[in-house]
């Protein structure tokens, strides 16, 4: 999903909207010749993501700045690590240095929590997952970060598959039709390369539903008891996802109940940006 085109159409519309007629400030204050350096150091502990977002917010500015990436996405890191130095035209990297860290400092948060999600699963069969509950725009960086965290991605978008929620459900019996019978005309309708996921919100609705050949199945806001009650039933006729409720208290219980599947909405949307910091030094004039 995070490829060059990805990264660059984002970040070049963050940088045109932070410096629409160029960079007043560093035009009048820096001399255009002068040079600068800069590192990308930690403040406090995290999980890497973002390195070629954080360098193309550089690239894009002043091809002539360079950016040297001391650690790769994924990789853990203490606080006071230098995670990339950066050498340039010092107008270039006075320019970009905010858009740089905003999209590194994001994508750090993303990871590391998600890391604190996996962390808590070890040793149970469940993966940590997304939610489309990202920041507009932003789905493909957000998603990335996940993965450097070690989780899981979920649909990328409303085209990837099909998803029959509550409200769904309610239109497609609201003429009558029992849901079995529903959900089985709209199997009948999808390739068999579709995968086709129902959510549920009772433990009666359950045989319902996995009587139309689903093939995920989500227990939203169950409790742990009923979590594991839903995974007796299923009986491994279909993949079991658990969603809501979840946070880091809750995470190690959801998992032990034994889903495959456990979709956190929170690694996006509630995500602490992580504290990074970038030190520029200006040189001479050359």
């Amino acid at each position: 999903m995070l490829t060059t085109h990805a990264i660059d159409t984002v970040v070049q519309a963050a940088l045109t909207e932070d410096a629409p007629w160029g960079d007043l400030t560093s035009e009048v204050l820096i001399p255009r010749l002068a040079v600068a350096t800069a590192r990308l150091q930690a403040r406090e502990p995290g999980v890497f993501s973002g390195g070629q977002v954080f360098a193309a917010a550089f690239r894009l500015t002043d091809p002539a700045v360079v950016v040297r990436l001391l650690v790769a996405d994924g990789d853990a890191f203490d606080a006071g690590t230098v995670l990339a130095e950066v050498t340039g035209p010092a107008r270039g990297v006075l320019q970009a240095e905010r858009i740089g860290l905003n999209f590194v400092q994001r994508m750090s948060g993303i990871a590391t929590l998600t890391a604190r999600y996996v962390a808590e699963t070890v040793g149970t069969a469940a993966r940590i997952v997304d939610t489309r509950k990202t920041t507009p725009g932003l789905r493909a960086l957000e998603r990335h970060a996940v993965r450097d965290g070690g989780g899981r991605n979920h649909r990328f978008s409303l085209s990837d598959t099909v998803m029959a929620k509550d409200n769904h459900l309610a239109v497609i019996t609201a003429g009558g039709q029992d849901l079995t019978t529903a959900l089985r005309e709209v199997r009948g309708r999808l390739s068999h390369t579709t995968h086709f996921e129902v959510e549920v919100d009772r433990l009666d609705q359950i045989e319902a539903v996995l009587a139309a050949g689903i093939d995920t199945i989500m227990l939203d806001n169950f409790s742990p008891d009923d979590l594991r009650a839903g995974v007796r039933l299923v009986a491994g006729r279909a993949l079991v996802e658990a969603s809501g409720g979840v946070n880091l208290d809750t995470v190690r219980g959801i998992a032990e109940s034994g889903v495959d599947i456990i979709s956190v909405g929170a690694l996006t949307h509630s995500v602490h940006s992580l504290d990074l910091g970038l030190d520029v030094v200006l040189h001479a004039e050359a």
